[in-house]
This record gives C-alpha cells, sequence and structure tokens, in this order.
C-alpha cells in the first residue's frame, strides 16, 4: 500500500468496483465529445485523482494535470465531513492525506511522486514537458525552487494564523474561524478513534500513530512562538523568489516570454 514515505507506486487489484465506474448520474457528456483516437484518453492511461479543493497539495496536482492537458477523474474527498479518515480512504493512503491517484494498477499517495510519475509516463509530441531536461541549467533551478517551496510548513502557516489572526496584518479571518478550528482540534483524537477496531483491525495501528503526529502537530501549530519563527523564515524566503525574479527581468530582459526560471515555461 502506498504512503506519503513509499517512493514506489502500489498495485491497487483490491480497488471497489465504485472507483472502475462513473459515478450515479454522474453526466459522461464530456466524453462523449472527446475524440477516441486520442492516445491519451486510452484506458490504460485512466487517471484518477482522489482530491480536496481547498487542499494545496491537491492544487498543485491538478495544476500540473491541466497544464499536460491529461483527461482526468476527479473524485473529492471531502475534509470538513473527515472522509479522509475513513477505512475506505486509509486503504488509498494510511496517512490520511490528499491527494492519491489512481493510473493502471498504481496508487500513488505523495504530491511529489505524483508529479514526477506524470512527468515520466506521460510523454509525447501533444504532451508538455513541465520539468526542463536533467543536466541542464533550468533543470537545477526546478528542483532548487521546489525542494525550498516544498520545505515551507503550508499546514502551520493555514492553522497558525487562524488561531492566532493577531500574528497577521489586517486580518480577515472571521472569530468563528478560530474558535471553530479549536473545537475541532479539542475534538481531533476522539475523532481519529471513531474505527470500529474489531472490523477494521488492521488500520488500528494507523490511527494510533496518526493520533501522536496529530496532537504533536496541534501543538507546534497553536505555539506562538514557533510561529513567530517560521513566518519569519517564509519572509526571507519571499525575499529570495523576488530577488530571482530580479535576475530572470534582467537576464531575459527584451524576450516575448521571461518565466520565474527562465524562458521555459508552459
Amino acid at each position: 500500500m502506498a504512503t506519503p514515505n513509499n517512493v514506489t507506486p502500489t498495485n491497487c487489484s483490491w480497488w471497489p468496483i465504485s472507483a472502475l465506474e462513473n459515478d450515479a448520474g454522474k453526466s459522461t457528456e464530456g466524453d462523449e465529445n472527446q475524440d477516441p483516437t486520442d492516445p491519451a484518453l486510452k484506458s490504460q492511461d485512466r487517471l484518477v485523482l482522489y482530491h480536496w479543493t481547498q487542499s494545496f497539495s491537491s492544487q498543485k496536482v491538478r495544476l500540473v494535470i491541466a497544464e499536460k492537458g491529461l483527461p482526468c477523474e476527479e473524485r473529492d474527498v471531502s475534509m470538513p465531513l473527515m472522509e479522509h479518515k475513513e477505512p475506505w480512504f486509509m486503504r488509498l493512503n494510511l496517512g490520511e492525506e490528499v491527494p492519491v491517484i489512481i493510473h493502471r494498477d498504481n496508487i500513488i499517495s505523495d504530491y511529489n511522486q505524483i508529479i514526477d510519475y506524470m512527468e515520466k509516463n506521460f510523454t509525447g509530441e501533444n504532451v508538455t514537458q513541465l520539468i526542463p531536461e536533467p543536466g541542464s541549467l533550468l533543470h537545477s533551478r526546478v528542483l532548487q525552487y521546489r525542494e525550498l517551496l516544498d520545505s515551507l510548513p503550508m499546514d502551520a502557516y493555514t492553522h497558525g494564523c487562524i488561531l492566532h489572526p493577531e500574528l497577521t496584518t489586517d486580518s480577515m479571518i472571521p472569530k468563528y474561524a478560530t474558535a471553530e478550528i479549536r473545537r475541532h482540534l479539542a475534538n481531533a483524537s476522539m475523532e481519529l478513534m471513531k474505527l470500529d477496531h474489531e472490523e477494521e483491525p488492521q488500520l488500528s495501528e494507523p490511527y494510533l500513530s496518526k493520533q501522536k503526529k496529530l496532537m504533536a502537530k496541534i501543538l507546534e501549530h497553536d505555539n506562538v512562538n514557533y510561529l513567530k519563527k517560521i513566518l519569519g523564515e517564509l519572509g526571507m524566503v519571499l525575499d529570495q523568489i523576488e530577488a530571482e525574479l530580479e535576475k530572470r527581468k534582467l537576464e531575459y530582459q527584451g524576450r516575448h516570454w521571461a518565466a520565474f526560471l527562465g524562458c521555459f515555461s508552459t
């Protein structure tokens, strides 16, 4: 089973039939209008994406899918409704996190691995290449800034600024949002134990492990000193990106298109 720490896509032969059929009432008008001769639409290349619209990682993957022009069936996993903690989803990803993508017999549940997988497996004249060729200057730049931005604790920024809006400038966060997330975090450990261990004993250990990690994360996100530290680090990263933009602006001055890392762009 694929987990965020497992770089090898796993077989999903156990996957329920519902994932391989259209949802009840789902319109197929778009499929009917698509060119059946398009090689990207071959059944063996069919993608199924489990995501949540407000998930930052899900948004990254959806952007890659759109940039590459890949047909993909999207299935919402509602975080507010705690669907990511349901047994059916935990069988996809024990980390209880979105996005998760299914392609052929593979399940990939880490967004960076998903991006690399799609870049490697979906190629051709009609498919956009998003990552420059290895060994090039642009490739090293892409890797450098990808690693830099991926290292940012996005969940801590989000939760921390909701829990402590006083740390933000001109905060538009309503008070009820702060109260709601505090209530949710207070009940999180109980919600993690809703699984019937007798029916799903193989999921008991992952739940307990998730609970410990969640509680440790909550303590960090509610720590003002920690939040001040990471917000300061974020400011330095943004300064670095702004400086890079200025460099590229000068380097490619006068050209029709100057991308963030060079003229390579989609």
